[in-house]
């Protein structure tokens, strides 16, 4: 093996390439590295979400009233969408009951007003969890073509290289221009994982916002209705509503 043919590679790619190769290489470990911290820090705001909502709702649902509810939110805080939306939609109902309609933002009924602002938290918590899913995804559908792009301009610089020299041969010319398609191996590789991490996310996001429409339904009517558990009737004559979640309620016959 000649010494030329052991000097390609890499490093002597990086070694013999212009500022232009080399500002694509930095982009393209710049976007690698924001991907992975999005990825990573996402991942784990996901688990710490899931795990405080769960237990937000394992005391939710097991609760005596939403006074009871409401109590442990002042105690603890929100800090999780599920105990957000709790908290923000009994607050709701209670300043509408106390003051009434007395701007244009708090204009309709108490349900009304509860609704609206409802609405408002569940698209602030939709925001929150889909902050940074957008690089992922400019990542994922650019970063191959910053790579093809270094590539081309690499084969470009070396079949220039060979034409001047006079050496047409094929291992003149195989050399350069497999050193030339690091680029898009590079493009590739960051890429791959930022398609499967927004895959992961949409996915997981899609099915945290299904579930929190579901109780957010749930609890508009909770709030809405203002019934005592246990009581047979409310205060004008309602039937009495079942506070479990859809899923463990009874099948009527």
């Amino acid at each position: 093996m000649t010494s030329d043919a052991t000097s390609l590679g890499f490093a002597h790619f990086i070694g013999q390439s212009d500022a232009v190769a080399r500002t694509l290489l930095v982009i393209l470990v710049a976007m690698s590295v924001a991907s992975w911290a999005i990825i990573a820090i996402k991942g784990f705001a996901l688990r710490l979400r899931n795990d405080r909502s769960q237990r937000f709702l394992d005391f939710f649902w097991n609760a005596t009233s939403l006074d009871a509810v409401a109590g442990e939110i002042a105690k603890r805080g929100t800090r999780d969408p599920y105990s957000r939306l709790a908290g923000q939609a009994m607050q709701a109902q209670a300043h509408h009951a106390r003051y009434g309609a007395a701007r244009l933002e708090e204009a309709g009924s108490s349900s009304e007003f509860v609704t609206r602002t409802i609405k408002k938290v569940l698209d602030e918590e939709m925001t929150r969890v889909e902050n940074g899913l957008t690089v992922l995804a400019t990542v994922g559908a650019t970063a191959p073509f910053v790579g093809l792009f270094g590539t081309v301009w690499g084969v470009y610089h070396a079949l220039v290289a060979i034409g001047m020299s006079g050496a047409g041969t094929l291992d003149k010319v195989a050399g350069p221009v497999g050193e030339a398609l690091i680029m898009t191996a590079l493009g590739l590789a960051v890429a791959i994982p930022a398609v499967v991490g927004y895959n992961w996310l949409t996915r997981a996001n899609r099915v945290f916002a299904a579930r929190l429409d579901a109780f957010a339904y749930e609890l508009h009517t909770f709030v809405s209705i203002g019934l005592p558990l246990g009581n047979g009737v409310g205060a004008e004559g309602d039937a009495a509503v079942d506070i479990r979640p859809l899923g463990t309620r009874p099948v009527a016959a």
